[in-house]
């Protein structure tokens, strides 16, 4: 019988050893590829400086709010707002007192009122003219508008005190935040921590106790 020639033995033997480096070679690519696109991925679980910062603290210079004036900076996402209340709003805090749900806060929103805002103004009792909230709607979420006028005017009742309304389902707001009674917002507006870092410069969300 005739021996099978000896060089088709050698192509098949080339034929494996090519074909298994190019099996290798491909699951090493793949497997690069895996981990390449896995980086991306991976890294995208980690929240961004952007996100982290969200959450600190943030600086307010209120030098240039003028008396009876709102200034408006963003926290964590939010609006916050600072108004440096005359003494005639001030007034219109003590009226509003009878008129609002909840005038202590005793069932706060999202947040606990701080102990140093535990007050007829809801403010530090040495800058008890600066009132500092959150400008969200304690009902659905929407941003009030600034009425501090007293008096008769449009959407308003006729004994305005002055304070906020949410031009979207009708809430209003004290001159410290505090709803009025008989409003689709069940609550007050909340109060962060915050401190004077200075004379003319707030820290939101920081006070002497820490971070909210």
């Amino acid at each position: 019988m005739d021996e099978p020639p000896v060089e088709s033995a050698d192509v098949d033997v080339n034929v494996d050893v090519h074909r298994r480096r190019w099996l290798i070679a491909t699951s090493v690519a793949t497997g690069l590829g895996s981990v390449a696109a896995a980086i991306p991925f991976a890294e995208s679980l980690s929240p961004p400086a952007s996100a982290l910062a969200a959450g600190a603290p943030v600086k307010a210079d209120i030098s240039q709010l003028t008396v009876g004036a709102m200034m408006t900076v963003a926290w964590r996402g939010k609006p916050v707002f600072i108004v440096d209340r005359s003494p005639a709003m001030l007034d219109g805090v003590v009226k509003a007192a009878s008129m609002v749900a909840d005038p202590d806060t005793s069932n706060p929103f999202s947040m606990p009122l701080p102990d140093y805002c535990r007050n007829a103004f809801r403010s530090r009792a040495d800058h008890r003219n600066i009132l500092v909230v959150i400008g969200v709607c304690t009902h659905l979420g929407c941003t009030p508008i600034p009425r501090f006028e007293p008096g008769a005017q449009p959407n308003l009742p006729d004994d305005w005190p002055g304070g906020f309304l949410c031009p979207c389902h009708g809430s209003t707001y004290d001159l410290a935040g505090r709803v009025f009674r008989d409003k689709p917002a069940p609550q007050n507006l909340d109060v962060p921590r915050y401190m004077f870092v200075s004379s003319t410069e707030l820290l939101i969300g920081r006070d002497e106790h820490g971070d909210a």
